[in-house]
Parts: C-alpha cells; sequence; structure tokens
C-alpha cells in the first residue's frame, strides 16, 4: 500500500491528510537494449498490436507463473515420493527377450 501525507502547512485550509492507495502502483524498470534488438522487438509489439513495455510485462509474468507451477509440481512430486512407495515384483525376464524379434 502506498500512502502520501500531506503536512499542514500552517494554513487553516490546509490539515494533516493521509491519502492511501490500496491498488496496484507500478514501479518502472529501466533496460538498456542493442538498438537492432529494440528495433525487432518493436516490429514484433506493432504486428503484435502492442507495445515493447506491454511484451516484456507478458514475458516477466509468464516466467513468473512457469516458475511457480514448477516449483508446486516439484514440492507435490516430493511429497508423493515421501508418502507413498511403489512395489516392484522379481524381476523374471532377461534382457534378451527385451530385444527378441518376434
Amino acid at each position: 500500500m502506498a500512502c502520501l501525507e500531506l503536512a499542514d502547512l500552517g494554513d487553516d485550509s490546509v490539515g494533516a491528510q493521509s491519502t492511501c492507495y490500496t491498488d496496484y502502483v507500478p514501479k518502472n524498470l529501466t533496460l538498456t537494449l542493442d538498438e537492432n534488438l529494440l528495433r525487432a522487438a518493436r516490429k514484433v509489439a506493432l504486428d503484435r498490436n502492442t507495445s515493447v513495455n506491454q511484451l516484456v510485462r507478458d514475458y516477466l509474468a509468464r516466467l513468473v507463473r512457469e516458475t511457480d507451477q514448477r516449483q508446486t509440481a516439484l514440492a507435490r512430486l516430493e511429497e508423493f515420493f515421501r508418502n507413498n512407495s511403489i512395489q516392484v515384483g522379481r524381476r523374471n525376464w532377461k534382457r534378451e527377450d527385451l530385444h527378441e524379434r518376434r
């Protein structure tokens, strides 16, 4: 939450005020890109009817989402292996049997 406080300047019309924003407040990010890369990115953005800024936001959001999904999947897999045991029967075959042509 971002808050802005206005101090009392001694004027009776302005008291101490506090304004808080509970909504999302975007942050700026500065990137340094090669000129050719930026030119190509602008063309991609134009083709997609969007901006380079939006392309970067979408990419970062997808990267974070995929990372979260991967971590969740790995945690579930680890939990599965901790809580379950798999019974494997005796091996009653030979390697040659697996490759036998019929």
